[in-house]
This record gives structure tokens, sequence and C-alpha cells, in this order.
């Protein structure tokens, strides 16, 4: 049982405050004031206690009243709600079946029937006269060094002398030819450390006269400027040069020969082309 019913219910006197108060005046006005102030105090008491009594009644059954009927609405309408996704997710469920049996049916096709296996074409051989040709696929510096080989014949007759002069002649031919043919020429980079003697040095200048040294074999290539300490810093430039006709040796050399820029030079690093 609730608050509200249980008040509803409940037989109080909520107007006996008021008769209260009016005896005590009937009585006032026929006997004089008589009560004391205690009496007093007590009757207000009791009048706040009515009132506060009042008011909970009135509170409680404006709450159940208003908040009923709020309350239903929502219950229906989450429900509402509820039953609508539970109607699309049927439908979802529904549709992925279908889909599954489709796909069980085409697969059960495919094992029935499996696709035959086309042979892999063979590659056409030319014809002629009902008799197949080989194809070539040699290389062409093979075949032109083969062709150089057959010029030369080194197993010639020994029948007489003028075979002999033949062979001799060609042998000779042969030797030439191989002669002629370019060599690997064997080339190495170079990084070169070039110290100035002190920070005032002019490392504009400095490169400049290193770059002046000109060499058959000798190309230069990137440079920068390397701090070394103190305000001093050191020019790193690079170069390629030909094993036979340049060395580092040499390369030391020709810089250190401008000594008013150039302290000492150092390889840094030496690799193989």
């Amino acid at each position: 049982m609730s608050a509200v019913d249980f008040l509803a219910q409940e037989k109080i006197w909520f107007e006996k405050p008021r008769y209260d108060e009016a005896e005590r005046r009937f009585y006032e006005r026929v006997n004089g004031p008589s009560q004391t102030t205690q009496d007093v105090g007590a009757n207000t008491i009791l009048q706040d206690i009515a009132r506060a009594r009042e008011n909970i009644q009135k509170s409680l059954a404006g709450s159940s009243s208003s908040s009923s009927p709020a309350d239903q609405g929502e219950i229906i309408c989450r429900i509402k709600s509820l039953e609508l996704e539970n109607h699309s997710l049927h439908k979802v469920v529904e549709d992925l079946r279908a889909a599954l049996s489709k796909l069980e049916c085409r697969v059960a096709v495919l094992e029935k029937s499996p696709a035959a296996v086309t042979p892999a074409p063979a590659p056409s051989v030319p014809y002629t006269n009902g008799t197949t040709v080989q194809q070539k696929t040699s290389n062409p510096a093979k075949e032109e060094e083969d062709d150089d080989d057959d010029d030369i014949d080194l197993f010639g007759s020994d029948e007489d002398e003028e075979a002999e002069k033949l062979k001799e002649q060609r042998l000779k031919e042969y030797a030439e030819k191989k002669a002629k043919k370019p060599g690997v020429i064997a080339k190495s980079s170079i990084l070169l450390d070039v110290k100035p003697w002190d920070d005032e040095t002019d490392m504009v200048k400095l490169e400049e006269c290193v770059r002046s040294v000109q060499a058959d074999g000798l190309l230069w290539g990137t440079s920068k400027l390397v701090p070394v300490g103190y305000g001093i810093k050191k020019l790193q430039i690079a170069c390629v040069v030909e094993d036979d006709k340049v060395g580092t040796d040499m390369l030391e050399e020709e810089i250190t020969k401008f000594e008013d820029y150039i302290q000492s030079v150092d390889v840094a690093a030496f690799n193989k082309i």
C-alpha cells in the first residue's frame, strides 16, 4: 500500500486545530484570558503540524497523478521501438539465410562439374617441306666471336707449304685483332682532406687552387667544408682517377705546391670502381 492510499484511508481530523482555536477564543471572551503562554505555543505547533500533513497529502496526490501517465507513455514508446527493431532483425536474418542457401547450391553445382583444365599451348615450330626447323636463340655477341673464330682455321692441312703459310697468317691476324680490343680501364674514387694554415685562410681561393690541378685521367667531383676546431674548416673534395695515369702521391705533391693556402693533404677514403 502506497503512502497516498494510506493517508486517504486514514481518518484524521485535519480541522481540529481550527475548532480548538475557536473554542479557546470563546472561553477567553467569557472568562477572560486564562491560557498560559505554553498553551499558546502548543496550539501553534499543532497548527504547523496540521499544515505540514495537509501539504504532504497534496504533494503526494499531485505527484502520483502527474507522473503515472508520463511513465506509461514512455514505456509504450520503448515497447514499440523494441518491436520495430525485432522485426527488422528478423528480416535481416531471413535475407542471410536465403543468401547462404544460394551459395550452398552454387558450391554443390561447382563440385559436381569441375572445370576442364586447358593445356598450355605448345610453342609453334615453323615447318619447311614437312621438316621442322630449329630456332636460333644465340647471343649476337657470341655469334660475332664465333664468326671471328671461324675466320681463323687453327687446324689447317699440313699437306703442303701453302697450307702452313696460310695457318701462320691467320694466327697473326687473330693476335692483332685481339690486341686491338680495348681493355678494362681501372678507376678509383678518392676523397681528399685539404687543411689550411689557420681560420683566416680564404677557403674559396684554396678550392680554386685544388681544382686547378689537371691531369689526364683526373676528374674532380663535389666538395664541402668540414669544421675542424677553433673556427678552422678543412676542404673535403672528391675525385675520380684512372689508376694507370694518376696516383695519390702525384695528387698530394701537386696540391701541396700552393703553400700560401694549403698546409697538408690527407686521403680520407679510397675506393675502387
